[in-house]
């Protein structure tokens, strides 16, 4: 090889030398970046707060109840006094066998024209109630009743005394219902239990029977809500009474005593109960199982972003690898050219020398 050749493929080799390490210098930075972008990730990972399992213990507590007949009563407050004695709250609760309820729903036929309609369930005719006075009520002659009782089957197996106490007693289910369900008239139909022989009354709201739409044939579009009476649970807070309270040797209530040193004081015995809270405990759990499902879902997603970078920097360690031995081979062949070189420039000069 002659000494311009070998100065030629020296400054190739010095130049392919020079490409190798820059390339290795983005490597290693791109490496660094990907080792930042880890740390992050990891960081991340460290950050994140571990869901944490609702305990029964913490929708759990104590329910100390008495009973006064019927009713069942729940204290939920208890302010201890400088004389001793506490004022207490208490829920009470009991059941009303003659309350107005909701009875689902009905299809209504109507029948008549504008201003005079009738509406039927069935085929039984609905009456308008009316809020009538006693006195007005006892004053009835027996003409009014027979006008009032109409065709009604129900009405017709009435006395004049008992049709008359029926009067009365629908004064008391229109306050009922107006307090329940709303101001409103009422229309009443009464359905006889063959097996009892006993008639309930059911009542419709004439405001909604006016509204509704009906069909060509009469029939409502839809469904009437339909009342009746029948059971239903009441309850009622009690607040601020004064008590004493008796306890056995843990602490546990086992006695309450209402309006201590009054002329109506009375003693009631109280039960202690352990009450778990389910609803509350459940929603909990649920809020649980979605925390921990988006927790494992985020740290299946870091990971497999981690597992990611992992593969690009194996890819790159091994890119580094290929040029550290391409390099060796580069330096390799560039000392064999310098010996070239040096022999050719020592002939030369001995030579012309």
């Amino acid at each position: 090889m002659g000494m311009a050749a070998s100065q030629a493929r020296f400054l190739g080799l010095t130049a392919r030398k020079t490409n190798v390490e820059y390339e290795g210098q983005q490597i290693n930075q791109q490496r660094t970046t990907l080792s930042n972008q880890s740390a992050n990730y990891y960081n991340d990972l460290l950050g994140m707060t571990v869901p944490v399992p609702p305990s029964v213990a913490d929708y759990t507590k104590t329910v100390y109840t008495f009973e006064d007949g019927a009713l069942q009563n729940s204290i939920s407050t208890m302010i201890a006094q400088n004389d001793g004695t506490y004022l207490i709250s208490y829920t009470s609760s009991w059941t009303d066998d003659f309350a107005v309820v909701s009875a689902g729903q009905s299809i209504v036929t109507r029948k008549g024209t504008e201003g005079a309609y009738t509406y039927n369930v069935g085929a039984k005719e609905l009456r308008q109630m009316q809020t009538l006075e006693d006195d007005d009520i006892d004053g009835m002659s027996e003409e009014e009743l027979e006008t009032l009782r109409g065709n009604d089957e129900y009405l017709k197996t009435l006395s004049d005394d008992q049709l008359k106490k029926l009067l009365k007693e629908e004064n008391n289910y229109i306050s009922m219902l107006n307090a329940q369900y709303g101001q409103a008239d009422w229309m009443v139909r009464y359905v006889e239990n063959t097996t009892t022989k006993t008639w309930t009354p059911y009542f419709c709201k004439k405001q909604v029977l006016d509204s509704a739409i009906y069909s060509n044939t009469g029939s409502s579009q839809s469904s009437i809500p339909v009342y009746t009476t029948g059971s239903t649970d009441r309850t009622e807070e009690v607040k601020g009474v004064t008590a004493r309270l008796e306890q056995d040797s843990t602490g546990r209530i086992i006695s309450v005593t209402l309006k201590p040193g009054d002329p109506d004081e009375v003693t009631y015995s109280v039960t202690t109960n352990t009450v778990t809270d389910q609803a509350a405990y459940d929603d909990a759990m649920n809020q649980y199982e979605y925390d921990k499902y988006q927790y494992d879902q985020t740290v299946q997603e870091i990971n497999a972003k981690i597992e990611i970078i992992q593969a690009q920097d194996k890819n790159l360690e091994l890119r580094l690898k290929q040029l550290d031995t391409e390099q060796d081979a580069i330096q390799t062949e560039m000392d064999a050219v310098q010996k070239v070189i040096e022999k050719n420039t020592e002939s030369t000069f001995k030579t012309f020398g």
